[in-house]
Parts: structure tokens; sequence; C-alpha cells
């Protein structure tokens, strides 16, 4: 081969890497995030769009049923980032996947409940023997149903616990196939009316028992994508701020309102009520000894306790604090 052809194809094959490269790099500003149905101030940022105008960033925003199947999803790496409660965050980290809660979505307070049905006979968890009370395994409801069971002297063996999705739980509610139900919104405000709430994720959490929604990340992608993590963390708490300033004046043809219930499903008529049953941490707030600084990985310590006598994790780890992150945070706050 005379040196002019080999000139020639060693100049293609640069080329060739160096687009290889452009397109490797160009990949990275790429993500998936998985979301769920929880009316929490993140559907602003979704609907705006302005993380993706402000890095160049495309998200694929995929909505999923319950934190388990967010857990599952980032496992298999089709997803580097998603909201899950801290129930299945807690199973995911005993099972020592790489991930770090960087940001408390909400203090769940009174936003999830143990509903009864009028007919059923419920009126305190000691009724809960022989019925049927329908939860998402794993999720924070679930943990939370046990929790109280646990501390009103119920065995759980005595109750028939099934393992069902949001979706599948507002259909046995309809169909009458379930004495009870502990769950969220948008079913929670769906069933409500037609029941009595035993108990909530507030009082629950006052005796011992908190529990969080949460975002988390892959920890891997967000160390190379830490732009990206301070712009997001920066929306985020924009969206809080919003909802703090205006969100009690909203109706259900206020743009927020329906951008939130587009993101969820939810009945416009319902998100200023089932917002109202939340807490949504400031920035300060974030890193204090109360969530990022220290109380969620002791709740998340207290909560693998449960999931182990549950059968669902084999270990548990004697701290937390390792699956939890304050940097993107306290970088938000210094620019």
């Amino acid at each position: 081969m005379n040196m002019s052809r080999r000139f020639t194809l060693s100049c293609a094959a640069f080329c060739a890497a160096l687009a290889l490269g452009a397109a490797a790099q160009a990949q990275t500003k790429e993500l998936t995030f998985a979301h769920q149905d929880m009316l929490v101030p993140l559907r602003l940022v979704m609907e705006s769009g302005e993380v993706e105008k402000a890095t160049g960033y495309k998200i694929n925003w995929r909505m999923f049923s319950g934190g388990g199947d967010v857990i599952r999803a980032m496992a298999s790496g089709d997803v580097q980032m998603g909201e899950t409660g801290s129930s299945p965050l807690t199973a995911a980290a005993s099972q020592g996947q790489d991930i770090k809660l960087f940001w408390i979505s909400a203090d769940i307070a009174d936003a999830e409940a143990l509903i009864a049905r009028n007919a059923s006979g419920i009126t305190s968890m000691k009724d809960l023997k022989g019925k049927k009370v329908a939860t998402p395994f794993v999720s924070t409801a679930h943990y939370q149903l046990m929790a109280g069971m646990k501390m009103d002297g119920v065995d759980p063996k005595t109750v028939n616990v099934m393992n069902m999705r949001p979706p599948e739980i507002a259909a046995a509610w309809e169909r009458g196939d379930i004495d009870a139900t502990f769950i969220w919104d948008p079913v929670l405000s769906r069933i409500r009316s037609g029941g009595k709430t035993i108990a909530t994720s507030g009082s629950i959490g006052k005796r011992g028992a908190p529990t969080f929604e949460g975002i988390v990340v892959n920890a891997k992608w967000a160390a190379a994508n830490e732009p990206f993590m301070i712009a997001f963390v920066k929306a985020l708490n924009r969206a809080n701020e919003e909802y703090k300033a205006s969100g009690k004046s909203w109706t259900p043809d206020s743009p927020q309102t329906k951008a939130m219930a587009k993101w969820t499903k939810a009945d416009p008529k319902d998100v200023g009520a089932a917002m109202a049953l939340y807490g949504f941490p400031t920035l300060a707030e974030q890193v204090s000894p109360t969530w990022l600084g220290g109380g969620a990985a002791k709740a998340m310590a207290n909560t693998a306790v449960f999931l182990k006598e549950q059968g669902r994790v084999q270990e548990v780890k004697a701290d937390y604090s390792g699956f939890v992150t304050t940097a993107y945070v306290e970088k938000a706050m210094a620019k």
C-alpha cells in the first residue's frame, strides 16, 4: 500500500474515532427518569422543560406504578434517576445497589392513609384481623401498615395483606374485593369518600415510623454529570418555592394544577387538597439533620429492620449514610 493510501485510511480512522467520541459524549447528555404518580412539585419541573433548556440534556420521563418497579429499572441500567419512597430505597441500598438519595421530594406526613370500606366493620387496626387489606408491597405504605399493626399488637399472620399496585387497588375497591387499603393519591382521593380513615402515614410516623419520598440517582452517573445534578436541584427548589408561594390559591383551572393532573392522572379538583397533606423541605431543610443530614439514613436503618422481618432483604447494614448525599444540594446553595 502506498504512503498516500495509508495516510488517507489513517485520516479516515481518526475522523471516525472523533465521530464516535462525539456521539458517546452526546449520548451522556441524555437520561431516563422514572417517575410515579405522587402529587409533588417535581411535576411542574417536568411540565416546564426548564432543566432540559438549562442543561441541553434530553430527559425521557417514564411513569412507573411503584417504587419497587423504579428500583428494578435502575438496577437494570435502563434508568439513571427516579423517585421512590423510603422503603424501596432501603431495599435497594440493603442489596448494595450503587445509588444515592440526593433530594427529599416530600415528607409524606398525612399523604398516605389506611382507609377501611364503610361496610367493612373496621374502626381500628385491631379490626383488621381476618380482613383483606391491599397495599403495594415494599412501599412506604406497606411499611407503615405493618408498623402500625405491630404497634397495636395485631399479628400480621391474621390479616390477609394483599400485594397490589395503585391502579389495581382502585379497581379492587370499586368491585368490593378488598376491605381496606393503605395507599396514596390519586387513588386515596378517589376512595376516601367511601371509607373511614383508620390511620395516616403522619400518625404512624409520629409513633416512630416516619417515611418520605425521595429522588435517587445512579451514583456513577451523578458523579459524571455534576452540572446537570446542580441544575436539577435548583429547578426542584424553584418548583417547591412556587408551590409554597401560591399553591393554596391554585384552582382546578390553574395551569399548575393542570400540569400536576397531566403527569399523575389525578382529578384536577383533588390536587390542592392532596398536595396540602405533604411537606416539601426547603434547601436548608434538605441538608439538615432531619433529612439528608442524618434523618433519612436513620429512617432507612429502621425500615431495613422491617424489610428483613418481611423477608425482603437478607442483610441490615450497620450504616445507610453512604447511600445519601448532601453534595448536590450544598453546591446548588453555593451558586
